[in-house]
């Protein structure tokens, strides 16, 4: 990272900084390796710093069959995985813990604090995501070798936990910024379904607001993007409230796709089926961001007439909805899914328009109300990756209690 250290600080690579492991995924068609107390940390589920749990748990004995086990004060990062392409993931545990082969642990050597290596080794980041090589299947993949030859500063103990400290103080602040936005989340949330549940007495059909509804685009070989190229909205885009853009997938394009399958600014996408029954039919509304976008068959696109499109957005995502369709959707597969059919029965309220629009402007102010609060979370963090920048670098030291 630089060419000089602090009086005092040892020059180190990567590889001489600790223990080295690999990890591993116990057979998943043992159920005796499986739904134990230990979590077990893969590239999807590492996503805290501070590293204590996952959806995912193995038994000792699945840790023993073909993962690794750690203990407190490991420091795990990704290795190999689609968030490669923009983020490095790295965390310290705080309990023991198992991990999977897209990960790669570090047991800090005698006399580097674990919390100190992590951050060091995270202040390197965009050198590390420069060295990200692309796989055949398109995910990130980070060479061990050279991740190794990096190398990072080790100052004296009390340094490194004044260090650590340092960071801790601004931690604080955001989890307690962060707690406020959540308790914020939920009362936004709260008071929507109370205000939608009072349009619950005049009720229509889905089919009698909406211009139209339609499935998109039926995946094949003969949508293996070669010459005709074009981004398309999957399952995973679709999130409820909003569609991320980060992983647009492509396909190759009809030239009879376009009056029939392109987005536009206020379309709203309902997702087909989910294995969480609480997640059947999630919609969000398309914006400028997306619009001229194609779209696949497991997602319907509404277009409405007589309703704005972020009213018909929230009402569909409503527990009233999602009480249907619990009513209505079997699985035997573990998947819920729903239809054009089932979907265009849809309970939906009569609102006039000024009505929808005064809704909207109240839902609007505690939506804003609450992205400002996340900006100063963002801004913190900003602050604070600036901040252990230079004290891991020695640019700048640590204060002294």
């Amino acid at each position: 990272m630089r060419g000089e250290w602090p009086d005092g600080w040892r020059r180190m690579p990567l590889a001489e900084a600790g223990k080295w492991l690999s990890g591993g995924t116990p057979s998943t068609g043992n159920s005796d390796y499986w739904a134990g107390d230990i979590p077990w940390i893969s590239a999807a589920s590492l996503k805290q710093f501070r590293i204590a749990d996952s959806d995912r748990r193995v038994t000792l004995l699945g840790a023993q069959s073909g993962s690794r086990l750690v203990g407190e004060g490991a420091v795990l990062f990704v290795v190999r995985g689609m968030s490669l392409k923009s983020e490095f993931r790295i965390g310290v545990t705080e309990r023991q813990v198992a991990f999977g082969q897209d990960c790669k642990a570090i047991i800090a050597a005698d006399g580097i604090d674990p919390r100190f290596l992590a951050h060091a080794v995270q202040a390197q980041t965009p050198q590390i995501l420069a060295m990200v090589e692309e796989t055949s299947h398109g995910t990130g993949r980070l060479d061990t070798e050279r991740l190794q030859e990096l190398e990072i500063g080790v100052p004296p103990v009390a340094e490194q936990r004044r260090i650590v400290a340092a960071h801790a103080v601004v931690e604080r602040r955001i989890a307690a910024l962060e707690r406020v936005a959540r308790k914020r989340s939920v009362a936004l949330d709260a008071a929507l379904e109370l205000e939608l549940g009072r349009y619950q007495g005049a009720m229509t059909k889905l089919r009698h607001v909406a211009e139209s509804i339609e499935a998109g685009i039926t995946l094949g070989s003969h949508r293996i993007p070669k010459k005709n190229i074009a981004g398309y909205l999957r399952v995973a885009n679709v999130q409820k409230g909003w569609i991320d853009v980060g992983d647009i997938a492509d396909i190759e394009e009809d030239e009879r796709d376009r009056p029939r399958y392109e987005l536009g600014v206020g379309d709203v996408l309902v997702v087909e089926g989910h294995a969480n029954p609480e997640q059947i039919g999630r919609c969000a509304v398309v914006g400028p961001q997306e619009s001229g976008l194609l779209y696949q068959n497991h997602l319907f696109r509404v277009r409405f007439t007589q309703v704005v499109p972020e009213f018909g957005m929230l009402w569909l995502n409503s527990s009233t909805v999602r009480g249907y369709w619990k009513s209505r959707c079997a699985t035997s597969s573990g998947l819920y899914t729903i239809n054009g059919q089932m979907l265009a029965e849809v309970p939906f309220p009569r609102v006039s328009s000024s009505e929808q629009k005064r809704f909207l402007a109240g839902w609007k102010s505690g939506v804003s109300a609450l992205e400002r609060l996340r900006m100063q979370v963002d801004k913190l963090r900003t602050v604070q990756q600036g901040l252990m920048e230079d004290l891991v670098i020695g640019r700048v030291s640590a204060p002294k209690e």
